[in-house]
C-alpha cells in the first residue's frame, strides 16, 4: 500500500478503541486479499472478474434471463456507470445482450446470452472451489457460522438504514 503500513493507518483512526481498529484491520485486509485472490483466479482461468461471475449470476437466476440495469447495479452495490462498462464488456464477449424494456421503453434489460450461460457455468465451479479454499477452510464449522451470522446482520442493517449507518440486528 505505498510504504504505508495499514495497522498504522487504521490504529490512528478516530474513536476506534484498539480491539475495534483491530477488528476493522483484519475485516478490512481479509476482504482484499480474498476479493484479490479470486478475481486473479478467474480472470486467468475464465477471462471474468468476480464481479462478472456475480453479474452472470443474477442474470441466471432471474426466471427470464434478464434483470434491468438499475436492478443490476443495486444487486451489485455498484454504480449504475460501472455496470453499463461492465455489462458493455460482456456484450462484446457475447456472454449479454441488451434491449430496450418491452413494459417501459426507457428502460434497459441485460439478458444472458447461451454463450454466457455457458461461460457461468465454468466459472461459478472455480469460484466455489476458490472461496473454499481462500475464505472457508481456515475456519471451524462455527466460525464459519459466526462469520455468515455477522456479515447478515452488518449487510441488513446496511441495507434497512440506507444511509450507510448499520442499524443494530
Amino acid at each position: 500500500m505505498g510504504g504505508i503500513s495499514l495497522g498504522t493507518a487504521v490504529s490512528r483512526m478516530p474513536g476506534l478503541e484498539p480491539a475495534e481498529a483491530c477488528a476493522w484491520e483484519s475485516f478490512i485486509d481479509a476482504t482484499l486479499r480474498v476479493y484479490g485472490s479470486l478475481n486473479r483466479t478467474l480472470s486467468e482461468q475464465h477471462r471474468l472478474t468476480l464481479l462478472d461471475v456475480r453479474l452472470l449470476e443474477i442474470l441466471c437466476n432471474s426466471q427470464t434471463g434478464s434483470a434491468r440495469m438499475g436492478d443490476l447495479a443495486e444487486q451489485l452495490v455498484s454504480l449504475p456507470s460501472r455496470v453499463t462498462r461492465q455489462i458493455r464488456r460482456l456484450e462484446e464477449a457475447g456472454l449479454v445482450h441488451r434491449e430496450a424494456s418491452p413494459e417501459d421503453g426507457r428502460g434497459v434489460l441485460a439478458t444472458i446470452t447461451d454463450r454466457g450461460r455457458d461461460a457461468f457455468s465454468e466459472a461459478i465451479a472455480t469460484y466455489a472451489e476458490a472461496v473454499r479454499q481462500r475464505f472457508l477452510s481456515p475456519l471451524s464449522r462455527a466460525q464459519v457460522s459466526a462469520m455468515g451470522e455477522n456479515c447478515r446482520r452488518i449487510s441488513t442493517g446496511l441495507r434497512s438504514n440506507g444511509n450507510g449507518k448499520a442499524a443494530r440486528a
